[in-house]
C-alpha cells in the first residue's frame, strides 16, 4: 500500500513539473514576404499579423526576399510592424530592396544569410524604371527616416538608402545610394548577424525549442488569390460581355443577366479586398452598364452615351486591376499595367467574336430550350398563327425603330412588326419586306 502511494506521489511530482514546461514554452510565428510588395501582399501581411495575435505568441519572424514595390502598400505594412505588440524579427535570405529595406528597417530585429543585401530604396517610375519625381523621393526619405529613428538605426543611413545626393561619412559618396552587404550592416547597425537558417536565428535568441507555427493561408484568401490570377479574370470579362449581350437582346430572361452579375461580382470583389479596385472604379463600371442600357433601349443611333458607356465599363475593369491613386500611374509597374491593358482587351475582343459565334447557336442547345421558345410550331401539326398579306412581299420601307434585330417598320404608311436576318438597322433606313409568314415580318436592309 505504501509503494503505491508512493508510485502516485512520484507521477504527480513529475507531472506537476512538466506542466509549467509545456504551458511556458515559448511560440514563434513564422511568414514570407517573398514577392512584390504590392495590395496582396499588404494583405498576407494583414492576415498572417492577426493570426500571430491571436495565437498569443512571442516572436514573429519574417522571411524576407523582395526588390521591392508599391510605396503606399509598404507604408501600411512598416505601420503594422511598429505597432505591433509583439516583437518582429525579419530573415533576409537575399533581397531586402526599396519597399523591402523600409519594412526591414521597421522590424525589431535584423537577420541576414550569406550574400544577402539591403539598401538600395530611391522610388522609380512604374512605367519606365526611372527615378520618380522628387515629392514621391521625399515621402520615402521622411519614411526611412523616421522608421529608422523608431527602431534604433541611424536615420541618415537610411535616408541615405533613397537618395544618392545625401552623403554619410565614411559610408557614401554623392553617386549612388547606399545598398548594405551582410558585413557592412552588421557593421552600421542595421544587421544583428549573418545566419544561414531561421533555425540558426532561433537558437541564437534561445528559441531553439520553441514551436514554431507557419502562417498558413486561409481558404478564403486562396479563391481570392485564384480570381485574382489574369486568366481568370479574362474568363470572367468573357461572361460579362455575353451576359449582357444575351439580355439586351432577349430582355426579360434574367439568365444572361444572372451570369453577368455573379461574374462582375467575382471580378471586383478580389480586386476590392485587395485595395485595388476603389468604390468610383466600380461605380464608373456601373454607370457604364447603364449608360449602354439606354443607349440600346432608349436612345436612336449609336452616339454619346454608347461611346462613354465602353469607355466606362472598360475603364471600370481596367482601373480595378491597378493600384492607381486617382488616375495616378507614375508609380504603378509598366507590367502590371501592360498586364491589365492586355487582359480587358483581349477578352474584350474574344467576347465580342464569342457573342456573334455563339448567337446562331444557342437555340440549339438543350439547356437554352427551357429559357427561350426555340421550337418551330409546324401547321400540320395544328397550329396557327396571323399572317400578313401577301401583298407585302417586296415592299420598300424605312425602319420606324431600331432593328436589333426586331423593332417596328413604316410600310405604305403603316407600322408593322419586323426582325431583321440578324443585322442591325437604324431609324430611317430603307427595307425591303422578304417574308410575311408569322406574326412579324422579315425584312433586310435595301441596297441604294
Amino acid at each position: 500500500m505504501n509503494r503505491f502511494i508512493f508510485l502516485i506521489l512520484t507521477i504527480l511530482t513529475i507531472s506537476t513539473g512538466l506542466l509549467p514546461a509545456q504551458q511556458n514554452r515559448k511560440k514563434v510565428f513564422t511568414f514570407a514576404i517573398d514577392q512584390d510588395i504590392d495590395p496582396a501582399m499588404n494583405r498576407r501581411v494583414k492576415m498572417a499579423m492577426e493570426q500571430a495575435e491571436a495565437l498569443q505568441v512571442d516572436v514573429i519572424l519574417i522571411e524576407m526576399d523582395t526588390y521591392g514595390g508599391a510605396v503606399t502598400d509598404a507604408d501600411e505594412i512598416r505601420t503594422r510592424i511598429l505597432e505591433s505588440k509583439i516583437p518582429v524579427y525579419v530573415f533576409i535570405n537575399k533581397d531586402a530592396a526599396s519597399a523591402g529595406a523600409l519594412i526591414s528597417i521597421a522590424c525589431d530585429s535584423i537577420y541576414m544569410a550569406p550574400g544577402a543585401s539591403i539598401g538600395a530604396a530611391t522610388v522609380v517610375n512604374g512605367t519606365d524604371g526611372t527615378s520618380a519625381p522628387d515629392k514621391y523621393q521625399s515621402y520615402m526619405r521622411s519614411m526611412m527616416r523616421s522608421t529608422a529613428e523608431a527602431t534604433g538605426r541611424n536615420p541618415q543611413i537610411a535616408e541615405a538608402m533613397v537618395d544618392e545626393k545625401l552623403v554619410v561619412a565614411g559610408i557614401s559618396d554623392d553617386t549612388s545610394v547606399i545598398t548594405f552587404s551582410v558585413a557592412e550592416a552588421v557593421k552600421n547597425g542595421f544587421c544583428e548577424g549573418e545566419f544561414t537558417s531561421i533555425k540558426a536565428i532561433l537558437a541564437s535568441q534561445n528559441l531553439q525549442a520553441a514551436e514554431v507555427i507557419s502562417y498558413e493561408e486561409k481558404m478564403v484568401d486562396s479563391i481570392i488569390s485564384f480570381f485574382l490570377s489574369p486568366a481568370v479574370s479574362g474568363i470572367l470579362i468573357l461572361l460579362i460581355i455575353g451576359g449582357i449581350y444575351f439580355e439586351l437582346q432577349t430582355p426579360g430572361v434574367g439568365f444572361p443577366l444572372a451570369v453577368a452579375l455573379i461574374a462582375a461580382l467575382l471580378y471586383f470583389i478580389p480586386y476590392y479586398l485587395n485595395g485595388l479596385a476603389e468604390n468610383w472604379e466600380i461605380l464608373a463600371f456601373v454607370i457604364g452598364i447603364i449608360l449602354l442600357a439606354v443607349e440600346f433601349f432608349i436612345i436612336p443611333g449609336f452616339g454619346v452615351f454608347g461611346v462613354a458607356g465602353i469607355v466606362l465599363t472598360l475603364g471600370g475593369l481596367v482601373l480595378g486591376m491597378l493600384p492607381n491613386q486617382s488616375f495616378d500611374f507614375e508609380l504603378v509597374p509598366s507590367s502590371q499595367l501592360f498586364r491589365a491593358l492586355l487582359t480587358v482587351i483581349l477578352s474584350s475582343i474574344a467576347g465580342v467574336g464569342l457573342v456573334f459565334w455563339l448567337t446562331p447557336k444557342v437555340n440549339d442547345w438543350g439547356a437554352f430550350r427551357h429559357l427561350t421558345l426555340a421550337s418551330t410550331q409546324e401547321r400540320s401539326q395544328g397550329y396557327t398563327a396571323s399572317t400578313y398579306a401577301e401583298s407585302l412581299l417586296g415592299k420598300i420601307g424605312t425602319v420606324h425603330s431600331r432593328l436589333r434585330p426586331s423593332g417596328k417598320v413604316e410600310v405604305d404608311g403603316e407600322i408593322y412588326d419586323a426582325y431583321s436576318r440578324g443585322e442591325f438597322l437604324e431609324q430611317g433606313e430603307s427595307i425591303e419586306v422578304i417574308s410575311t409568314e408569322g406574326t412579324s415580318i422579315r425584312v433586310k436592309k435595301r441596297k441604294a
